[in-house]
C-alpha cells in the first residue's frame, strides 16, 4: 500500500480540499446509559464496533460493522426488536470514485468520537479490508491484542464456509492490529480485536457491491460472519470480569 496521504484524521479534516458530506462521512451511535440504583454501580460499555475505512475505501465494512453492532444496513435508524446492540463509529469515503487516498493508518484515527468511544469501552471489533496477494482469496484475519477473543473468532469460523487465519501468521504488522496505538486497542483494557476481509471475500456479501446497493443485498455470507462475530463477542463478554 502506498504511504498515506494523511497520518491522522485530524489532517484530514483540516485539508480545505475536503469536505465532510461531499468526500467523506461520518457516523456513531453512543447508547444511553444510566444508573438510578443505590444498590450497585454502573456497568462501562463492554464492546464498541468500529469502520475506520468504510464506505468506498474499503467497500461492504460501513454494511458489517453495522450489522455486527445488531443493526440491519438498509433499515437504519429503526431500533431492533430485543437484540443486543453495540455503540459503533465508522469513518466512510463518500466520493463516486478515489476514496482509496482517505485511508487514514489506524495507529492515526484520532477523531474525537472514534476515540471517546473506545476510551470508553473495555473492548473493541474492528472491520477492515485488504487485497489478498491472490486475487481469488476469500479469507478473514483475525488480529488485535485481545488474545481470548481473537481465538473464540478464529474458532467460531471454522464450522462455517468462511476461511479464517490469525493474522499473526502473516508478519505483517499492519494487518495483525497488534500495535497499542492502533484505534481498536485504545481501550479500557488496552485491547480488542482486529478482522480483515479480503477483497473476494467480501464482494460475495453482497449481490450487488456499489454504495446505493450493499445494503439492500446481503448474502448468507454476509449474515453468517455477523453471526459469528456476535457469537464470539457474547462468548467472550460472558465470561469477562466486569471491573
Amino acid at each position: 500500500m502506498p504511504a498515506p496521504r494523511y497520518a491522522t484524521n485530524s489532517e484530514l479534516y483540516a485539508d480545505p480540499d475536503l469536505a465532510e458530506g461531499r468526500d467523506y462521512a461520518r457516523r456513531h451511535r453512543r447508547h444511553e446509559r444510566f444508573d438510578d440504583s443505590l444498590s450497585r454501580t454502573g456497568e462501562v460499555p463492554k464492546t464498541v464496533i468500529i469502520a475506520p475505512h468504510g464506505g468506498g475505501i474499503e467497500r461492504g465494512t460501513s454494511e458489517l460493522c453495522l450489522a455486527v453492532a445488531g443493526y440491519h444496513p438498509a433499515m437504519l435508524p429503526k431500533l431492533p426488536p430485543a437484540a443486543v446492540t453495540y455503540d459503533y463509529w465508522m469513518f466512510e469515503g463518500v466520493r463516486d470514485d478515489d476514496n482509496r487516498f482517505l485511508h487514514v493508518p489506524s495507529i492515526g484515527c484520532d477523531d474525537g468520537m472514534a476515540v471517546s468511544l473506545c476510551a470508553g469501552a473495555l473492548n473493541a471489533l474492528s472491520l477492515h479490508g485488504f487485497e489478498p496477494d491472490d486475487p481469488a482469496d476469500q479469507v478473514v484475519l483475525v488480529g488485535g491484542r485481545n488474545r481470548v477473543l481473537r481465538k473464540l473468532l478464529v474458532d467460531g469460523f471454522e464450522p462455517t464456509s468462511i476461511k479464517a487465519v490469525d493474522a499473526g501468521s502473516t508478519g505483517n504488522d499492519e494487518l495483525d492490529g497488534n500495535d497499542p496505538h492502533n484505534i481498536v486497542n485504545r481501550t479500557l483494557t488496552g485491547t480488542g480485536a482486529q478482522l480483515e476481509l479480503s477483497e473476494p471475500l467480501r464482494n460475495t456479501m453482497f449481490g450487488e457491491n456499489t454504495r446505493p446497493r450493499r445494503k439492500h443485498t446481503t448474502t448468507e455470507v454476509f449474515w453468517t460472519f455477523v453471526a459469528t462475530c456476535r457469537d464470539a463477542l457474547d462468548k467472550f463478554e460472558a465470561g469477562q470480569v466486569v471491573p
